[in-house]
């Protein structure tokens, strides 16, 4: 009898204790360095979006659209002839200088923040929710022309990659995310990852 547990305890003892899948490194360093990438480049999409509103650069907004020429970045699409569908009078309604203001800080905060790597969760859910709502708003479930497919446009994709970036830490590789999660305030609050 005593034979038979040494035995058992030896062999429990030779196994690998179980590790947490959050914690393995599940990428290579192609894997990590394609993230990269994707941060920055989508990162990029919301900064431009806050420089092309901001100062008129031509690309979407002229220079007699621009916020610091008394522009609406929100507005002008909240009232425009894109927002369609059942929640058309929802997004008349919160059109007002505090949704330009509330749209442009998200815009470059979002940006910044995922160029940078950091405030990866936050820059996710804010990021998310902002690209739902301009979904919503669009109502791609009918033809119209901003809409070329009813389920899934760029404005998922992007919530999807802001999703994806945060929860693969894209912010490690070409970025200050290591840092980051080394700072005393980070670590007593997590979501600011």
């Amino acid at each position: 009898m005593t034979t038979q547990t040494n035995e058992r305890r030896s062999s429990k003892s030779t196994e690998a204790p179980a590790v947490p899948v959050e914690t393995e490194l599940v990428t290579t360093r192609t894997g990590r360095r394609t993230l990269a990438v994707l941060r920055l480049a989508t990162g990029f999409i919301f900064l431009w979006a806050f420089l092309d509103k901001t100062f008129g650069l031509g690309f979407s907004t002229p220079a007699e659209r621009a916020w610091v020429n008394g522009g609406t970045p929100s507005q002008g699409f909240l009232l425009s002839d894109g927002v369609v569908g059942p929640l058309k009078g929802f997004f008349t309604a919160i059109a007002s200088p505090a949704s330009d203001i509330l749209f442009q800080i998200a815009m470059l905060g979002i940006g910044v923040a995922v160029m940078l790597g950091i405030g990866l969760r936050v820059s996710a859910v804010v990021g998310s929710f902002l690209m739902v709502m301009m979904y919503l708003a669009e109502w791609p479930f009918i033809a119209n022309a901003a809409s070329t497919n009813p389920l899934v446009d760029y404005h998922i994709i992007y919530a999807l990659s802001l999703i994806v970036i945060a929860v693969l830490h894209g912010g490690d590789t070409w970025g200050f995310g290591t840092p980051w999660k080394q700072l005393p305030i980070v670590r007593r609050l997590p979501w600011l990852v």
